[in-house]
């Protein structure tokens, strides 16, 4: 195996563009981060390798910005292995496809059971490719050569891998559908704004009481500020559970909440005046939480029956139609529809239900114009057989 070496200086990326721009044809490229170690998702390693130039592996906070290489190969076609994993790291420095071909995301188009890189690669490429690095720690400098050819080997084989799916999908008459969703990828927002992130908070359902909730917020922002200012994952600090469970508890005492075992964490003891601040700010702040977020966010489906039968009903009745269409066509059910679409759609459907206005509400919402051909018409007529088959069960017996 060749040896790899990290590309960390402007004239070596320099001289790596011109290398790149004189390759032949798409472009494969790979970013790793350090989730779960940072704070950012800031990319620690890009990949990039094109036949007849070969692999470059650049460390990205040496080089910063990479609008040399965007601008050179920008309106080429990119391969990625689950884009929308990487597209928002490298939009940050500077990197942003014009067109792109997604191997996990034709993966699933095409069926296949399982879609991660190794194992598309070893079904299709009869190569096996072991994935013990992928959740290191990229952050570390210098990185260690065998996670250097590790990273190599990813982008290495996206060009062939790329060739076998895209003759996959021909044969399967799914090339345009791909495209579609390719094309989906650069324009969909992948960094939603969530209005109270706090939230996110794991075991949240579990607090009870507004105060709680409120010391639960203080606490999550509060280890959000300072793990943005250290750059460390939140949850390397203090996990959520001591979070979760300093807010069930509401000691009343900063010695209370440092005798608490379930309180634990890196920084449980030594920032301890900063958790105890924000539990004081949520017990005494007037600004309390409701109990649900904001948003226009749909009950759970399973509350449906009682706050909406209607709807219930017809949510079930397209699901079951669709079910059926996902299984003729090898495609999984979430990406023939996403189910918060056809939530949506069967919550407030047309005034009129026709496959037309059901088209149109599915369009309105997302939905791509072959998801909109491949389903329209099935949702439309399962809206319109729950609606009678809830009027003919309510039809007085005579």
């Amino acid at each position: 195996m060749a040896e790899h070496s990290v590309i960390d200086t402007r004239d070596g990326y320099l001289s790596a563009v011109e290398r790149i721009a004189a390759g032949d044809g798409p472009v494969a490229v790979d970013a790793e981060r350090a989730s779960g170690f940072r704070y950012s998702q800031r990319a620690y390693l890009i990949q990039v390798f094109r036949r007849g130039s070969g692999t470059f592996l650049f460390d990205p906070p040496a080089v910063g910005r990479f609008d040399e290489l965007n601008e050179a190969i920008h309106d080429d076609e990119w391969v990625l292995h689950a884009a929308t994993q990487d597209l928002t790291c490298l939009r940050e420095v500077g990197l942003d496809p014009s067109i792109v071909f997604d191997t996990e995301l034709a993966a699933r188009l095409l069926g296949m059971p399982r879609v991660g890189l190794g194992t598309v690669v070893e079904e299709l490429l009869g190569i096996h490719l072991a994935k013990e690095h992928s959740a290191a720690d990229w952050s570390t400098r210098p990185l260690p050569e065998p996670w250097l050819d590790y990273a190599a080997l990813d982008v290495e084989l996206l060009p062939d891998l790329r060739d076998a799916i895209a003759a996959l999908l021909e044969e399967a008459g799914k090339l345009d559908i791909a495209r579609q969703e390719f094309a989906d990828e650069l324009v969909r927002d992948l960094v939603p704004v969530r209005a109270e992130p706090w939230r996110r908070l794991s075991g949240i359902h579990s607090i009870r009481g507004l105060r709680n909730l409120a010391v639960a917020r203080e606490l999550w922002l509060s280890r959000d500020a300072l793990a943005r200012e250290l750059d460390i994952a939140p949850g390397r600090l203090v996990p959520d559970a001591s979070l979760t469970a300093a807010a069930k508890a509401m000691p009343d005492s900063k010695r209370a909440l440092a005798a608490m075992r379930e309180f634990t964490g890196r920084a449980s003891r030594t920032e301890l005046d900063r958790w105890w601040a924000a539990i004081e700010a949520g017990r005494t702040t007037d600004d309390l939480p409701v109990l649900r977020g904001n948003g226009d966010s749909l009950p759970p489906p399973r509350a449906w029956a009682d706050r909406n039968p209607e709807a219930d009903a017809r949510l079930k009745a397209a699901r079951t139609a669709l079910t059926a269409v996902s299984e003729e066509r090898a495609i999984p059910l979430e990406n023939l529809l996403t189910p918060e679409t056809l939530r949506r759609v069967a919550w407030t459907p047309p005034a009129e239900i026709t496959p037309e206005t059901v088209g149109e509400a599915l369009a309105a919402h997302g939905a791509r114009p072959w998801q909109v051909a491949a389903t329209a018409q099935v949702i439309a007529q399962a809206f319109v057989e729950s609606t009678q088959s809830r009027d003919e069960g309510s039809e007085p017996v005579s």
